[in-house]
């Protein structure tokens, strides 16, 4: 499961319309977020990638050749949506499901959201087989070292006299702030991914921030990767790598916030930004996957 994206350019409003729970989307954040998505090929690349995902963890599961698994694809708040998917997954009478959510690190408001998707479909379709729940994998060691290799990566693309004192800023989606008070494990989650990846790499000069707050009146999860690009100019860093731990795909967050919006603003101030590369459908995300899931299929059928 996915949170889905727009395959076209005619397709933002409805897509946003989805996202905000029926709410109008006034006109002027269409046009900007529609522009955001023409600067960066004109539609969610998302989508495409997970189904790649889905394709390549199949094979993998099934790769004795006796073909005991299927991985359907859902979405959240675009087509197919996971009701729908549900639908034709019980016409297929499997004999469990166990559902996945592409975000490794766990919130109510997220990963949450998608379990109760799917919770509402089976109420309202029926199902007698078993459906079990990843919750989080956000220290798997298949991740770490898959987001870990990546940094090692993007570092390249520095001058090899100032790559050891380039600073990382590893980031994720930022939340609404009433989060903390229902003690929502997210924030930990995300800095215990840090951590690991940091612990992997060895020294390194690493700052945490949250991306992408959104557009409404409540505060959000902070420190903000623009005022954490303030803070590592204050200091005199003029090199900086963006790791987006909280993502696996490229998706507008990625290819705009970050790869536009915050390069921008760092050449701004006389800063060099660069990224890491996603992991999107590569074979280390597979592999990560595909543990993951052999686990759950090793483990004694029951309902969670």
């Amino acid at each position: 499961m996915a949170l889905g994206g727009p395959d076209k350019l005619e397709d933002v409003e409805p897509y946003l319309l989805d996202v905000r729970g029926g709410r109008p989307t006034p006109k002027e954040l269409v046009e900007e977020i529609r522009e955001r998505y023409r600067l960066t090929g004109g539609k969610s690349p998302a989508p495409d990638i997970t189904r790649e995902v889905a394709r390549k963890l199949e094979q993998r599961l099934n790769g004795t050749g006796d073909e005991r698994v299927r991985c359907y694809v859902g979405f959240r708040h675009w087509h197919p949506y996971i009701k729908d998917v549900y639908a034709e997954l019980v016409d297929d009478r499997p004999e469990r499901l166990i559902c996945l959510c592409m975000a490794p690190q766990y919130s109510s408001l997220s990963v949450g959201a998608y379990g109760k998707k799917v919770e509402e479909a089976r109420a309202a379709l029926g199902g007698e087989f078993p459906v079990t729940f990843v919750q989080s994998w956000h220290r798997h060691p298949g991740l770490i070292k898959a987001l870990a290799d990546n940094v090692s990566a993007g570092l390249l693309k520095f001058p090899a006299e100032v790559r050891g004192r380039v600073p990382i800023v590893f980031t994720a989606h930022s939340l609404p702030e009433r989060i903390l008070a229902m003690n929502d494990p997210y924030p930990d989650e995300v800095r215990g991914t840090v951590e690991a990846v940091c612990q992997r790499l060895g020294p390194v000069t690493s700052r945490f921030a949250f991306q992408s707050q959104g557009r409404s009146s409540e505060k959000w999860l902070g420190p903000t990767v623009e005022a954490t690009l303030e803070d590592l100019h204050r200091e005199g860093h003029r090199q900086v790598l963006i790791a987006p731990i909280g993502f696996l795909s490229d998706h507008l967050e990625v290819l705009y916030d970050v790869d536009i919006e915050f390069k921008q603003l760092a050449a701004s101030k006389g800063m060099s930004l660069e990224r890491i590369p996603m992991l999107n459908a590569t074979q280390p995300l597979i592999d990560t996957l595909a543990s993951i899931l052999e686990g759950h299929l090793a483990s004694p059928v029951g309902r969670s």
